[in-house]
């Protein structure tokens, strides 16, 4: 059977089913699932996707019929791009699942509890953190406790205590630097 005498009879039988034609149908599928088959397992890659690729499209085809037009080409490149269509879907499908399971994975892992000799040693930072911002100035450990634990950036802090930002900078890295000595000669 020539290509020409292929493709008439394609759209013979699709038009049958357009119609409601289940035995059309049927041999419609006879006669193309072989190389629609073919077409979404090159693409998907996995039997079992390239299955379920050919369902979804092979229903396209049942239920859109009516709308295939010999004008824009033969039945089987209507039908391969339907399906080439569908196989890039769900290779895009998988791939965004994979990725929201690996996103989920990393945000559920399970965080150690804190041991009591961690939870000693945080509190005991915690109070040398505290005295050490004790012996700031005013305006150094204003502007630390605001970046820090607030968490404003330096503009924000600068706005919200109404002082010039290169002085908010000055403070923080004086401050820090004083912080930072502070804690140092605690932990001697």
């Amino acid at each position: 059977m020539s290509t020409g005498d292929q493709d008439h009879d394609l759209s013979v039988l699709l038009a049958r089913a357009a119609d409601g034609d289940r035995a059309a149908f049927t041999r419609f599928y006879d006669l193309t699932s072989s190389r629609i088959y073919g077409l979404a397992l090159r693409v998907v890659r996995d039997r079992t996707h390239a299955e379920e690729v050919v369902q979804e499209a092979y229903l396209q085809y049942w239920q859109h019929a009516h709308e295939y037009n010999t004008s824009r080409g033969s039945v089987i490149s209507w039908m391969m791009t339907i399906v080439h269509r569908r196989a890039v879907d769900r290779i895009r499908s998988e791939e965004l699942s994979r990725r929201r399971s690996e996103q989920y994975a990393a945000s559920n892992m399970m965080v150690p509890e804190p041991t009591t000799l961690d939870l000693v040693v945080q509190n005991e930072e915690s109070l040398t953190l505290r005295e050490c911002l004790g012996r700031l100035t005013d305006l150094q450990r204003s502007s630390i406790e605001l970046s820090y634990f607030s968490g404003m950036t330096y503009p924000e802090v600068a706005a919200h205590t109404a002082t010039p930002l290169p002085t908010i900078k000055s403070r923080m890295r004086d401050g820090l630097r004083r912080l930072r000595q502070c804690v140092r000669s605690a932990e001697r």
